[in-house]
This record gives C-alpha cells, structure tokens and sequence, in this order.
C-alpha cells in the first residue's frame, strides 16, 4: 500500500521576506509626534481600493506599507506597481515581497489604463518591482503601460518610477521612447550605505541611468529621492544633491526612512522638521526646480499637484 504525504497544503507559506528570517532583530528608537499618521477609514479610501481590487491591481501604496496611503486614497490618488508584487531584490529597507516573480501579465496595461480611467486621474504615477529575472528588465511593459493609459486617458500626464535596470542593454531606450512625462528612479540613500541598505544595486549606475534620461529626450522631467535616518551624514546628502544636478535632474524628494519590521534595517535617527527645511533651501540653491524635503515625504505623494509646480518652474526658469 502507498502512503502519500500531501506536502503542498501542509507546508507553511513562504515568508515575504525569507532572506531577512534569521537575521536578529534591528531595533528603532520610539517614533516622534510628527511621524504619526491616522489609520484610513474614509469612503475615499474605500472606494480607491475597491477600484484597486476590481482590476485585480498591486499598489506600492499597499506593498510599501505607505504611511500616506490614508490621506492619498481619500483623494482617489494611487501609485500602481506593475508586473507583480514580488521582486527579485532584496533591500534592507523595503518591503515589498522578496522571491521568484511569476509571468508577466499581458492584460495589465489595460487594466492600469482601466483604473485610472474610473478614478478620473490627471496624473498618474507608475512603479514596478525589479525584474532581474526578464531579459530587458520590464521596459517593455513599462512602455505598453504607457501606451495604454495614453490611450484610454489621452488627457492624464504619465509618471515612471523605474527600477535601474542594471545589465539590461537597451532597456532604458525603450522606456524613454514611450515619453513618459516625468522619469524618476529613486537613488534610495547615500553612497557610503549602498552595501548595507541597497547591495543588489549600483550607486553610480543610477547616477548614469537618470543622465541618459536627459541625453535622450531634454523634454523629460527627471526626479529622485532619497531616505534620510539610515546612518548618512549631511555632507553625505549634500554630495547626492551635487551628483544628481551634475545629471540635470529636475526634482529631489527627501523623506525619513521608516522600518517596516524588526527584520529591516533599523531607523539610526529620526531627522527633525527643521533639518528637512534646511536640507529643502540647500537643494533649491543647487538648481532643482522641484523639491519636496520632509519626514512623510515619498516619492509619488502630491505627485500631480508637484508636477503642475513642476511644470511652472522650467517655464519660469526658460524665460
């Protein structure tokens, strides 16, 4: 007779992030009264995930643990994440799942465009997970999305958050000629804390990857952002304000850095308000046309109404 053991039902379901399971706890000092958030409980929060939902969509607002979700959804305001909600990378501070992604879903554009369409969007904000497992990245993906929301909402301005697409020959080509009308990857933090917080990544490579934005297509907002809090010094900051001009990027966001659990990397400081309007002034010095500096400050939070400012400040600046 033939026993069989069912190892599928019974086996426990993967961690989201099995690469930080053993590691020991990181642990963060108190978080600070201008840090605090209200939970969501609005109809506008519902009704955004409801349309989230019915379009079988992932939002980084969600998988990031987003503490702006409440405030954003309320406005029918949502960061789509494409091509699934597990990513190849592994950085200390994310959240997002770790592990082996699945196919890609060839209706996804036309959902994204779909959703976007029902929340009667003006401006649009597009992310990913990395995909190291696809030959170019997802930049085609990428560039069908755009089409598709071009397509379904001609009206709605198109931001990209991209991952860098390191060793991907040609993959940024692609992305940029579908135009986007903002380009944004996100450096994270500081050089000095790539090994530690960013290790599947390539600080200078990113650098170049934003530039090549510009070299390909001037019309193109470009944009980045940073987290402070995970051990960086001011004159660290500074030197990424520099870095990123010398690449002609246009908008500099800068946020606290929050830890999403014991297992991530633990907050080394909570920056104060005050700092984040210092390091604000420093950067409009430098010649962004754009910055947003304070500790709920994310990448894609008041992304349209910056994008208006955006928009206003290369008209001011060309006159």
């Amino acid at each position: 007779m033939a026993v069989i053991i069912d190892t599928v039902s019974m086996t426990p379901l993967r961690p989201r992030h099995p690469e930080k399971a053993n590691r020991p706890d990181a642990l963060s000092p108190p978080k600070p009264d201008w840090i605090r958030v209200r939970a969501p409980t609005t109809r506008g929060y519902a009704d955004t995930r409801n349309i989230v939902k019915e379009n079988g969509l992932v939002t980084v607002c969600e998988e990031a643990g987003c503490p702006n979700i409440g405030e954003c959804w309320d406005k029918k305001h949502a960061t789509f994440m494409i091509m699934g909600d597990t990513c190849t990378r592994a950085c200390a501070f994310c959240n997002v799942k770790t592990g082996l992604p699945g196919m890609l879903d060839a209706s996804e554009p036309e959902h994204v465009a779909e959703a976007t369409f029902k929340l009667g969007l003006s401006h649009i904000v597009v992310t990913s997970v990395d995909r190291d497992d696809l030959d170019d990245g997802g930049a085609e993906h990428f560039a069908q999305t755009v089409r598709a929301i071009r397509s379904r909402c001609p009206a709605t301005t198109i931001e990209l958050l991209t991952p860098d697409f390191l060793r991907k020959d040609g993959a940024l080509e692609v992305v940029v000629a579908a135009k986007p009308d903002v380009f944004n990857h996100n450096l994270e933090t500081v050089p000095s804390r790539y090994l530690s917080v960013r290790p599947g990544a390539r600080y200078f490579h990113s650098i170049r990857l934003l530039q090549r934005v510009k070299e390909i297509d001037p019309t193109i907002f470009t944009k980045s952002g940073i987290m402070v809090g995970l051990g960086e010094e001011r004159h660290e900051v500074l030197q990424v304000m520099d870095d990123l001009r010398s690449a002609d990027v246009d908008f500099l966001t800068i946020g606290q850095y929050l830890q999403p659990t014991r297992k991530h990397h633990a907050v080394m400081r909570y920056v104060p308000p005050d700092e984040f309007s210092s390091l604000e002034k420093v950067a409009y010095t430098k010649g962004f046309l754009m910055v947003s500096a304070s500790p709920l400050t994310r990448s894609s939070h008041h992304a349209g109404d910056d994008f208006a400012r955006l928009k206003a400040a290369r008209a001011a600046a060309s006159r």
